[in-house]
Parts: structure tokens; sequence; C-alpha cells
């Protein structure tokens, strides 16, 4: 039965199941595996490919250092080091394993087919036989089974051991040979791949250093090439004048064999006397007329071809990165055919690869410090303008200040555009990822559920106020809500400018400035003005909040009903600093009537006691001077109309003078109680017109929290 792979660009049937990878089921035969099949595009391929890139390259590095294999050990004698050979072709053994398992991989990756690419990105095909056929008859195939045979180790370790000529050309002609061969379609390789992951990823790699690095890694492998080839031929030039001393000497005695020059016959007592009188030692040196080395002549001054192998090594690193990068220019050539042909070479690839090297890390370099380049030709436009509209040094300071803050905080990186031009679904698990714990931070917010609070973090936006700003201002209307996340505000109201008004507050993280656009919002029928901000709010710091617009929060109000929850009129009761100063000012006016009423009684009672005394002595002093006695001398007959006219009883008499002693303080208290209540409200009087008016703190606007 045939199943379909659940990819972006192949959508199968609804009924049929989508598993991840697919696989084929079971067929009859009991021993059948089923294969899975991968799609090109996806995760899995692409980590693949830039595994198998790195190895690509780690093994274009170890397949030159079997030129390096060859060494003087002797006088007038070459040999191969084992030694070195083990290591390097452990290691190479290492990357071909890489190779089979690329080569075994690509039978299971699925392709699309070319007739289906007319309309988006085409169908894939996961049928297995057809992915084998189309890969068995690709070219790719025959590529990557030469890139994968173990053709050095064979040739180092059997065939070259097995010759019966063991003589040093050809084993330096061999190493050529089976190097090269498997070299260019190694080197070939890397470029498909590239395509592959830059048709996959858009970039080879993810970052412009690492991109940087990629290019420089690819010039240094051609310095590393160039090196070995300039070695490996620098022996073969030795050896080629050893030769050709050795055939000139078949006819003198002792007589030279060529395979004197290998060193297996060092203990030969024949190639012992033959080097007693031979030439071939003074006449292949550098200083020789008799043989021109040209461009190899380095190698013999330097004794590079006897020295250690990390010697040779980065001597001759250095040797192909300095004639690379002068594209060849100091070179002195012979006639040698290989030799010229060799620095022609020289000369084309440097200046190819040291062009795109140039080109490339150019590019790399400029896309790090682009960003960088557009703020600084931004600010010095606006250098410039604000000296064209000569502008004060402190509001120039502060536009400074700005643009370098911003900078700082997003890199020149348009934020807003980014998320608008994602899907919404991913837009909003952005916004929630970014802003749902700031948001919580916000005691107000901490009431509301996910579903309001996502519809919150959406709509909000970023929002940058350097030190000294002012955000808003007393009486200015009102179009944003800030919830602060970093810095610290100064929120102030005098009040409406009432003289001897002055409140101020410091908001720090998890405040919030601006509530009075909440109680715009959730009105019924609000007005098409925003409203007027009762506090002034000034940036002590830098400040990096998030704003949630006017139109913004009223789409929110009216989408969802929740906001109108009694609980969220509590909290924001609570936590909203303009109903805190109308709660603490209507507490102080009540404290201050409460303070004035305890007054009041204290004073009347004080001027009470005092009319009183001051009443008696009167009318003490006037019972002495109108009747001209005192009150133990008044008679019997004359107390009746005093009484009476103090309000004493109600007959006009007593019987006993006691009596009569006490009608009299009766009758003076009376009348101190009214005149001290008439100069008790006489003073009042003065003291109110004395002092000042007050306004009354009026209480903030209600929201309606009430459900439509």
């Amino acid at each position: 039965m045939k199943a379909f792979n659940l990819l972006p660009f192949h959508r199968p049937p609804l009924h049929l199941p989508q598993p991840l990878l697919h696989r084929r089921t079971r067929s009859s035969v009991p021993w059948y595996v089923p294969r899975f099949i991968l799609d090109p595009g996806g995760p899995t391929v692409l980590l693949w490919h830039r595994i198998f890139l790195l190895n690509c390259m780690a093994a274009l590095f170890i397949d030159p250092f079997y030129f390096y294999l060859m060494f003087v050990a002797g006088p007038a004698c070459v040999r191969i080091d084992y030694g070195i050979g083990l290591a390097i072709t452990i290691c190479r053994t290492v990357a071909d394993l890489f190779y089979i398992a690329h080569l075994v991989l690509k039978f299971h990756i699925a392709f699309v087919a070319p007739s289906s690419r007319v309309f988006g990105r085409g169908e894939l095909v996961t049928d297995y036989k057809q992915i084998r056929n189309r890969y068995l008859q690709s070219k790719d195939f025959i590529l990557d089974l030469i890139a994968c045979i173990p053709i050095p180790q064979v040739v180092i370790w059997y065939i070259i051991p097995g010759l019966s000529d063991n003589r040093a050309s050809h084993t330096n002609n061999l190493l050529s040979l089976i190097v090269l061969m498997q070299y260019v379609p190694r080197l070939y390789l890397i470029f498909p791949l590239n395509k592959k992951i830059v048709k996959a990823n858009g970039v080879v790699t993810k970052t412009a250093v690492m991109g940087a690095a990629y290019n420089l890694l690819l010039y240094m492998l051609a310095s590393h090439v160039l090196g070995a080839l300039w070695y490996l031929l620098s022996i073969e030039r030795q050896y080629t004048c050893w030769r050709s001393v050795c055939n000139k000497e078949r006819q003198k005695d002792p007589r030279c064999y060529q395979k004197f020059l290998d060193c297996s016959t060092l203990n030969d007592p024949d190639r012992a006397n033959w080097l007693l009188y031979t030439d071939a030692v003074r006449n292949c040196t550098m200083d020789s007329p008799e043989f021109n080395f040209g461009i190899f002549a380095d190698v013999l001054t330097n004794e590079i071809i006897g020295a250690t192998f990390f010697e040779k090594y980065l001597y001759c690193l250095w040797w192909g990165l300095k004639n690379l990068s002068s594209y060849g220019q100091n070179l002195q050539t012979s006639t040698y055919i290989l030799e010229t042909v060799f620095a022609i070479c020289i000369c084309i690839v440097g200046l190819v690869l040291f062009s795109h090297l140039i080109g490339n890390m150019q590019a790399y370099l400029q896309s790090l410090t682009a960003r960088l380049e557009e703020w600084r030709v931004k600010q010095w436009d606006v250098d410039q303008w604000m000296r064209h509209r000569q502008l004060p040094e402190d509001i120039q300071d502060r536009v400074r200040s700005f643009f370098r803050y911003k900078w700082l905080a997003t890199r020149g990186v348009d934020e807003e555009s980014i998320l608008q031009s994602l899907p919404l679904d991913l837009r909003r698990e952005i916004q929630r990822h970014l802003c749902l714990a700031l948001v919580r931070r916000v005691p107000f917010f901490s009431q509301m559920d996910d579903q309001l609070l996502d519809a919150i973090c959406e709509r909000l936006v970023s929002s940058l106020s350097t030190k000294d700003t002012y955000i808003v201002r007393e009486g200015d209307p009102v179009n944003e809500m800030l919830f602060i996340i970093r810095g610290q505000l100064e929120s102030s109201t005098t009040n409406g400018g009432r003289s001897g008004f002055y409140n101020s507050i410091n908001l720090r993280p998890g405040d919030f400035c601006g509530e009075e656009l909440l109680t715009w919002a959730l009105m019924p029928n609000p007005s098409l003005n925003f409203p007027q901000s009762t506090r002034t709010v000034h940036a002590l710091t830098e400040v990096e909040a998030f704003a949630l617009r006017a139109e913004d929060l009223k789409f929110v109000a009216n989408q969802f009903k929740r906001l109108h929850s009694k609980k969220l009129q509590h909290a924001f009761r609570f936590y909203s600093y303009q109903w805190r100063t109308w709660g603490a000012c209507f507490i102080q006016a009540a404290w201050r009537r409460y303070k004035k009423k305890k007054l009041a009684k204290e004073l009347s009672k004080q001027e009470r006691f005092e009319y009183y005394s001051e009443e008696q002595e009167r009318m003490e002093g006037e019972g002495v001077e109108e009747y001209g006695y005192l009150d133990e001398d008044i008679d019997e007959r004359d107390e009746a109309p005093l009484l009476s006219q103090y309000g004493g009883g109600s007959d006009g008499f007593t019987s006993e003078g006691e009596n009569a002693h006490a009608s009299q303080h009766l009758g003076a208290t009376i009348l101190a109680s009214k005149f001290m209540k008439k100069r008790v409200n006489q003073r009042m009087v003065r003291r109110e017109e004395a002092s000042p008016s007050l306004k009354k703190l009026m209480k903030p606007d209600e929201p309606d929290f009430s459900i439509q």
C-alpha cells in the first residue's frame, strides 16, 4: 500500500495517515525491511548536509598529507614515512565512512518531480524504487562512488610494497595519481552540497562571522594543497637530478644503479662504494651549475626535504599562502615544463581565489556593520538637520541620546515590521513569549485570565524613552497606556493647577500610567476626544516599556466583556495612582474637618467659661451701683422685682435669702450664654473670611464596569 509523507509542499488525502517519516508497509516476503524516506528540505537532511560538508572539508585537508610521506632519509636516497602514513590512513578511513554513509542515505532522500514544478514547490516523490532508479542513473552516483573508494590506503599499504621495482619515481607518480584522481571529485562534491544547503536554509552559515571563516578556510585549503604539491615536486626534482647523474656514471667504475637511489639499499656494500666516488651529492645542490631547480631551490636551501614532518608542513603551507596571495609574482622558474605549468596554475588560482575571498569577506563583514553604518548615516543626517534649524544644544543632546539609546536597545532592527510580516498565529506566539511574563508583573493585569492577556499582548508595542523625557503632561490628551519594563518614571499632579497642591510618586517596573484611557475605553459611548491626563509623567532614567494604544485598548474592551468585572474594578482602583491620590486627599479633607470641628468645640467651651465669669462680675457690679446695696442687704419686699427682671420666680418673690441669691446666678448664666453664642459666631465668620478658600478635589470618573 502506498503511503504519503507529511511535507510543507505535499498535502496527502485527509483519510490517509501522515507520519513524519514515510515507511513502506511489510510485503509478503518475511525478510522485507521497511525503508524510510526523508524530506530533502527537512531538518534531518539539512543537519546531515552540514555535517557532511564539514567532513568534506576535513577530507580535502587530509588527502594532501600523502604528498609529505616521501622524505630524504640519507645521502642520495628517498623513502616513505610509514609512521606518518598510518596516522593519515586512519583519518582518511574515518572520512571515507562519511562518504559511504552519504551514498547510502541518498537512496532514501525524496526528490521533487520535475513535471510538478509548474505551481509552487512541486510534488515530492517518496517511492523508494523511483528514488533508487533516479539516483543510479545520475552522475551523482558515479561521483559519490569514486569519492568513497579507499584508493590511497590500498596503494600505500598494498601496491607500493608489492612492486618489484620499488623506485622513488614510481612512488611519486603513484601518490600524485591516486590523490589527484579522488581529489577532483571530492572537491566537486562541495559545490552541489553548498547549493542544497542554500536552497533549504537560505545561507550556508547562520552567522556572518561563520561565513567569513568558511571562505577563509577555503583559501587556506588552496594554500595547503599548493604547498603539498610544491613539496612533492621538489622531491621529484631532487630525484631527477640524482637520476641524471647516475645515468652519466653507469659507464664509470664503480657503476651507478637506479636502485641505489632508494633508501632500501643503504646497507648495500656496492652502494657504499659508489657513494664514495659519485658526483650525485655534490652536483645536486642549489649552488651547482649542473642543474637548475627553479622554484624548488628553497627546499634545498632551507633543508626542508630532510626536516621533521611538522617543520616541512608549516614551511610548505607558508610558501603556498605567500605565493597564492602574491599570484606567484616572485617565482623564478626554470625551463622545466611541469614547473612552468605549476607556476601558471599558482598565478591563476591565486587571482581567482583571492578575488573571491576578498569579495565574500567584504560582503560578510559589511553585513555585520551594515546596520551600524545605516545608523551612522542617519545620525549624521540628524546632526546636519539640527544645525540647519539652529536647535539649542540641550535639545540636540537629547535627540542624540535618544538615537543612541534606541540603537543599543534594538541594534537598528525594526521589530514591528518583522512581526507584521509573520503569520497571525506565529506573531501571537512571539508576542506571548516576549510580553506575557512582563505583563503579568503589572498587578492589575495579574487579575486577568490567559485569553484576555493574550489579546492584550498581541497589541502591545515597544516604547523607548530617554532620561528627562516627558511622556505626557498634565492636561494633555492621553493616547496610550504604558507598562514599565525597565527604568523609573516620576508621576506628579497639581490637581489642575490648584494652588498649594502637589503630589508626586515614582513609577517602577511593574507599574503603569495612563489609566485615564482605560476609563475612557470602558465607557459605553465614549467621546471621540481622548481623555485629558491628570498627571505629568517624566522619565528619571532610560525607560523600556510596552505601550497599549487607545484604539487597541478600545478593541479589547469591546471584544472581551470580562474586562467589566467587579474584580477588575477593585483592582483598577487599588493600583491606579489617580484613585490613590483622590483617596488620600479625601481622607485628608475628612481629617481636617474633624480637627476643625474638635477645635470649635474646645473654643466654645473655653469662651463660654470666659463669658460666664465676665457677666457674673458685671452683674454684680451693676447691682451695687444701681440699687446701692449688696445682695445680702436686700429686703424681702425688693427681691421680687429684681428676680422678675432677670427671670426669677413666677410669683415675683421668695421666702428665703438663699433662693434669691441662686436666682440671681441663673439669670446671669442665661445672659452670658446668649452673648457667648453671638460672639463665637462672629469669630467663626471672621476666621472663614480670613482663611483662603480651597478648591474641592474632584473624584475621578467612574468607569462603566457593568456588563452590556
